[in-house]
């Protein structure tokens, strides 16, 4: 199900508290916006939209980003209606409506095909979201998208660092900005910078209708669910260690790692002088991130 829109009601009146943090978030989402360069003139972003605080709040200040931007881009909304029982169909088509973006619903039943393959007790989110990708790629080939944009925020980003360097042995989390394996699609995740606590507060602000998730959403067992809980942990342990993990990401020394693809260990030599300070940058006082 698909449906356009000609005219864009006026942005909502905000009261002073909402106005200052949606402020705050446009700042931090247009600061990464500039920085990877996710958004070009011209471009045809599909919001991938799931019903959830985030993706909600990822489409609304992209709309006010929108009118606000220098350059012209547009926007459409696009949610996969993966079939779960009890599924509100009717929230998301008449809140697009109300806010008047061009949106398309897209009917997979991938959750009878995950609970089937699947057994009771084991995640399904590998399986749930190579599925949800595979279909959204298509989507935004037939509708023209040169960006798909997900709502994963800083939280997230961190978490998966934790749970790759836990479990996969591997240093690695989810970019602003990434290719796809076939090397169609751009993958961009604006809310980079975005605390998720803001977002909560922010959507419950704007009284987003959120629907929740009975796959993903509902196991209590995740091991993301475990790391979300030993980063709660830690800041209250140590305020302020997710800001620094978080600004470790864009502060990576290769020559004071392990990896031998990323620095040449083997040629390595003795030198006299400062030459062999690769990364004498580090030791500069910094102030840590904003």
């Amino acid at each position: 199900m698909s449906r356009t829109t000609s005219q864009r009601p006026p942005l909502p009146k905000l009261d002073e508290a909402t106005e200052q943090l949606q402020t705050r978030l446009l700042r931090q989402v247009g600061q990464t916006i500039g920085d990877y360069n996710l958004i070009e003139p011209g471009d045809k972003v599909m919001v991938c939209l799931s019903g959830g605080k985030d993706s909600y709040g990822l489409l609304d200040l992209l709309l006010v980003l929108q009118r606000r931007a220098p350059i012209h881009f547009d926007l459409v909304a696009v949610n996969l209606d993966q079939k779960q029982p009890g599924f509100p169909a009717h929230v998301l088509p008449e809140y697009l409506t109300s806010v008047g973006i061009p949106y398309h619903i897209e009917e997979r039943d991938t959750y009878s095909i995950v609970k089937r393959l699947i057994p009771d007790g084991q995640t399904t989110c590998s399986l749930c979201s190579r599925l949800r990708r595979g279909h959204l790629y298509r989507v935004a080939a037939e509708l023209g998208a040169t960006k798909i944009a997900l709502g994963h925020h800083r939280d997230d980003i961190i978490e998966t660092l934790l749970l790759n360097l836990l479990f996969t042995g591997k240093l690695k989390t989810m970019p602003p900005k990434l290719r796809s394996k076939n090397g169609r699609h751009l993958v961009i995740r604006p809310l980079a910078a975005v605390r998720e606590a803001d977002l909560a507060r922010y959507a419950d602000r704007r009284a987003f209708p959120i629907i929740p998730c009975d796959l993903c959403g509902s196991q209590e067992d995740l091991k993301r669910k475990q790391a979300k809980e030993f980063l709660r942990e830690w800041e209250r342990r140590a305020p302020g260690c997710a800001d620094s993990m978080f600004a470790a990401l864009s502060n990576v020394a290769p020559s004071l790692l392990l990896d031998k693809r990323l620095f040449d260990f083997s040629s390595l030599r003795s030198a006299d002088g400062a030459e062999g300070e690769e990364d004498a940058w580090l030791d500069q006082h910094d102030t840590g991130p904003a």
